[in-house]
């Protein structure tokens, strides 16, 4: 995917999944990405169970969380903000929908779940000591998050009055950028919300999509988009053994 910009405030600056069993999550993702965990620490203030920050190399990479109760696991990505209180408010006056939060605080910063104007749900979080991820745009690491969404140009209206984000069209390509600051910090693709519901995907960069197919099976999981080849890429979408899915790309040889 196209490398993006994960460092500044107003882009993507994390992704992490809460699932029904955080272990068994673990023992899905830690072997078909090499990633290791840290011990456990509580959940943000006001959510129950356990977190795992996960690790490539040593560098933080993703986490791996409790989900509510009776909710379905699901890959989240997160917004950095230098306020989460006001970026509520701006959110709000664009069409969103506060969720769930603020959560937590302190080192880390505050954490709320927003919908955005087309009812799409994301992160934010506010800038902290650790508050994002330390590689990405590696093999086994995040690599992009893309937007589906019925409603483009609402979304668009949306993500640039809150985050100053701009909407750039690639020739011959199914999707859009976002960028902000002239980086790249999203994707967008248009759905039809039937055959692919509207959501924030996750992307993961890998050597061999093929063979991270076939190792998910391995482990559990399941195939949901055979291993395809797209302008520079090979891609799948996989599922892990609890129902949450993600996208892996690796670059064309």
């Amino acid at each position: 995917m196209t490398t993006r910009e994960i460092n500044s405030v107003g882009a993507p600056c994390w992704v992490d999944t809460f699932q029904p069993e955080p272990r068994a999550a673990m023992d899905f993702y830690g072997p078909l990405f090499g990633w290791s965990f840290d011990d456990p620490t509580p959940m943000p203030t006001g959510l129950e169970g356990d977190y795992f920050a996960a690790r490539l190399r040593g560098r933080l990479v993703a986490g791996i969380g409790q989900a509510p109760q009776l909710s379905p696991p699901v890959w989240n990505t997160h917004v950095r903000v230098s306020d989460v209180a006001q970026t509520l408010a701006r959110a709000e006056q664009a069409g969103g929908t506060c969720l769930a939060g603020p959560f937590g605080g302190g080192s880390d910063g505050g954490i709320a779940v927003l919908a955005d104007a087309t009812g799409v749900p994301f992160c934010v979080r506010q800038a902290g000591e650790r508050d994002g991820a330390e590689v990405a745009n590696e093999p086994n690491s995040w690599a992009m998050s893309s937007l589906h969404t019925t409603d483009v140009e609402r979304a668009q209206a949306f993500y640039g009055a809150v985050f100053d984000w701009e909407l750039e069209s690639v020739p011959d390509a199914a999707f859009s950028l976002w960028r902000r600051s002239e980086r790249v910090v999203a994707v967008v693709t248009a759905t039809d919300g039937v055959a692919v519901p509207p959501h924030w995907s996750v992307n993961f960069s890998v050597h061999d999509a093929d063979a991270i197919a076939q190792h998910a099976v391995a482990l559990g999981g399941t195939i949901l988009m055979a291993p395809i080849n797209t302008p520079g890429f090979r891609s799948a979408v996989i599922g892990d053994p609890q129902g949450g899915f993600i996208a892996v790309s690796a670059a064309a040889s």
